[in-house]
C-alpha cells in the first residue's frame, strides 16, 4: 500500500495495536514505503482509562506525527453484553463502554493532536460504527454501544473544527470498518451475509485507502470501509 498522499518519511501512531484491526493497520503501514516509523501502543503502555498514560505516550514522541489511527473499542466483555432493550441498561456497564469508546479517544485527541504535522497532510482517524449513526438507527437495542459511538462522532466533528484553525491541512475522521472477524464481533456473526464478514487485513487496507484519498475539506466526516459517507 503506497499511501502517497502523505509526505515521506512519515510517522504513524496506532493505538490498540494488539487488536485485530489495529494489528492489521500496523502491518500495512510498516509495509508502506511512505511510513518509515510506525509507533504502536497497547495496554498497559497506553490505557484509555488512564489519562496519565495517554499523556505520557504522546510526550514520548519527539517528532511530528502524520497519522494517528485509534483502533480501540468495546461492545461486550465477560461481565456484560450489548443491551437488547433500554430496560437492560446497566449504569456501570454503560460507563465502561463510554470510557473506552468515547472518553478514551477524546483524551487521545487531546494529547496527540498537538503533535500532528503542520506543514502537510495529517490524519487522525478513529474506529466508529455504522450503528452509531442516529439517522440510520431503525432497530433499537445496543443502547450503550450506539450512544458511545454517536458521542465519539461528535467528539471528532468538534475536534476537526478546532484543529483546522492551527493545521488547515489536517483531516479528522470517524471510520466504520464493516463487520470484521474479530473478538468484538464474534458472538454476532451468525446473521452476517455471505461476503460481508471481513478479514482484518482486508478491512484495514480499505480503511487506509479511505485515509489516503480524503482531503482537508473532508475533515469531521464519517466514512465506511468502502469510501461511502455515512450520515450522523
Amino acid at each position: 500500500m503506497n499511501l502517497s498522499s502523505f509526505t515521506a518519511p512519515a510517522t504513524a501512531v496506532v493505538i490498540g495495536a494488539s487488536g485485530g484491526i489495529g494489528a492489521a493497520v500496523r502491518q500495512h503501514l510498516e509495509d508502506s514505503p511512505v511510513f518509515n516509523d510506525v509507533i504502536a501502543f497497547r495496554r498497559p503502555a497506553l490505557d484509555l482509562k488512564d489519562e496519565d498514560s495517554i499523556r505520557g505516550a504522546a510526550a514520548s514522541i519527539d517528532r511530528p506525527i502524520d497519522l494517528v489511527f485509534v483502533a480501540t473499542g468495546v461492545l461486550h466483555t465477560d461481565s456484560y453484553q450489548p443491551e437488547k432493550a433500554l430496560r437492560q441498561v446497566d449504569p456501570q456497564a454503560m460507563q465502561d463502554v463510554f470510557a473506552i469508546n468515547t472518553i478514551g479517544p477524546a483524551l487521545v485527541a487531546k494529547h496527540f493532536l498537538p503533535k500532528m504535522r503542520k506543514d502537510a497532510k495529517s490524519v487522525f482517524a478513529a474506529l466508529s460504527a455504522r450503528v452509531g449513526s442516529i439517522s440510520d438507527n431503525r432497530l433499537g437495542g445496543w443502547v450503550s454501544y450506539r450512544a458511545s459511538k454517536a458521542a465519539l462522532n461528535m467528539v471528532l466533528k468538534t475536534a476537526a473544527i478546532e484543529h483546522r484553525r492551527s493545521r488547515p491541512q489536517s483531516v479528522l475522521l470517524a471510520l466504520h470498518p464493516g463487520t470484521v472477524d474479530t473478538r468484538l464481533s464474534s458472538p454476532f456473526q451468525r446473521g452476517v451475509p455471505d461476503g460481508k464478514l471481513f478479514d482484518p487485513a482486508f478491512s484495514a487496507g480499505k480503511l487506509l485507502q479511505v485515509i489516503d484519498h480524503v482531503q482537508p475539506d473532508d475533515s469531521g466526516s464519517f466514512y465506511a470501509w468502502d469510501g461511502q459517507p455515512i450520515t450522523f
